[in-house]
């Protein structure tokens, strides 16, 4: 049977509030979020792999915020004062990639004493704590290994499915539980390879014209995620 052309139509995925998934492994990351005025000086850093979910929580916060999202790669001394409002708010997303960038780096220096300045609320996501990400800047470091952090842990029992039924629903596909139940037990509780996964078998599914079973999650995760030997 001929293979079909697979295109990639696939809807953007739900990021608001009530589409993400809270269990114990983010329930007290999601509440330090919503508290922003405990936040020592204003200022809180969001920790947690890949797919982990910060993008959708700086999304949400932002929109409840009022709030900028900049990528921290695109920072420099010179526009760090036009990204600072006075008394607002602000997302710093992937800080991790500034390390050993140093006009990125003196560009986050330079914002976060500002952000203090003007009483302004600081959002800064990254896939690793601060001592993780390279810094040369000696001021920079300290100020943010000693900020406060919510941490995003890896999926639990309950939030693997979830999230796998949320990845075929935002393709609009709807896997069988059993294929759902099968993959959670089987897989690694890693929400990145549950996003390829999912894109996997809907390209799979679709190209080959078959149906979303058992055998072919099994025949895609041992390709993406092949066992040790």
């Amino acid at each position: 049977m001929a293979r079909q052309l697979a295109l990639d139509l696939t809807i953007p995925p739900a990021l608001s509030r009530e589409d993400f998934l809270t269990t114990g492994a983010n329930r007290d990351a999601r509440a330090m979020l919503d508290a922003p005025a405990r936040w020592p000086q204003g200022r809180l850093l969001l920790i947690g792999g890949p797919g982990a979910g910060k993008t959708h929580l700086c999304g949400v916060w932002a929109s409840e915020q009022d709030a900028h999202v900049t990528q921290a790669w695109t920072l420099t001394p010179a526009n760090a004062d036009e990204l600072v409002p006075e008394g607002g708010a602000l997302v710093i997303e992937d800080a991790e990639e500034i390390g050993g960038k140093p006009e990125a780096e003196q560009g986050l220096f330079h914002l976060w004493n500002l952000a203090g300045a003007r009483h302004s609320l600081l959002l800064i996501s990254a896939r690793a704590a601060p001592r993780d990400w390279g810094l040369r800047l000696p001021d920079l470091r300290s100020r943010l290994e000693t900020a406060a952090q919510a941490l995003l842990g890896p999926p639990d029992d309950a939030l693997l499915p979830a999230v796998l039924v949320k990845l075929f629903a935002d393709r609009q596909l709807q896997a069988p539980p059993e294929v759902i139940d099968w993959l959670a037990l089987r897989m690694e509780r890693d929400l990145d390879l549950a996003r390829r996964l999912v894109a996997a078998i809907d390209r799979e599914s679709l190209a080959g014209r078959r149906a979303i079973t058992r055998r072919l999650a099994a025949e895609l995760l041992d390709k993406l995620a092949p066992a040790d030997t």
